[in-house]
C-alpha cells in the first residue's frame, strides 16, 4: 500500500476517513527518521489493511501537537480517526511488533 503525506490541512480528514493507521511522524533533520523512510514504505505493502501515513512535523505543527513526542521517529497508531498509542522506535521488528500488537498480522 502506498504512505501518503499529510499536512496540517489534511491531517484530520485523512485520519478520520481511516479505519485502522499508523502515522509515521518525522523530521527532515532526524538521521534514524531518513534511515527508517524506505523501511516503512516497504513496510506498508505488508499490511494493506492498514493505511500508512508520514507527517513532517516541523511543517505540520499542528498535526504533530495532536501527540507526545518523546523521540523521532514517532509512530501513532489511530483506529478510526482516533489516537490509540504512540511509540518512538527504528528497529523493524520491533516496530512490526507494535503494529501487529494493534493491526494483526500483514501478508508478510
Amino acid at each position: 500500500m502506498a504512505v501518503t503525506d499529510l499536512s496540517d490541512d489534511t491531517f484530520t480528514d485523512a485520519l478520520a476517513g481511516s479505519e485502522l493507521a499508523i502515522v509515521d511522524f518525522y523530521a527532515g533533520w532526524c538521521g534514524p527518521c531518513i534511515m527508517f523512510g524506505p523501511k516503512f514504505k516497504r513496510i506498508s505493502k505488508d499490511y494493506p489493511h492498514i493505511t500508512f501515513f508520514k507527517v513532517d512535523g516541523e511543517h505540520a505543527p499542528e498535526a504533530r501537537k495532536t501527540v507526545t513526542i518523546d523521540n523521532l521517529p514517532y509512530f501513532g497508531i489511530y483506529k478510526n480517526g482516533e489516537f490509540v498509542e504512540g511509540k518512538s522506535l527504528s528497529d523493524e521488528a520491533k516496530f512490526r511488533e507494535f503494529v501487529e500488537a494493534h493491526f494483526g498480522k500483514g501478508d508478510a
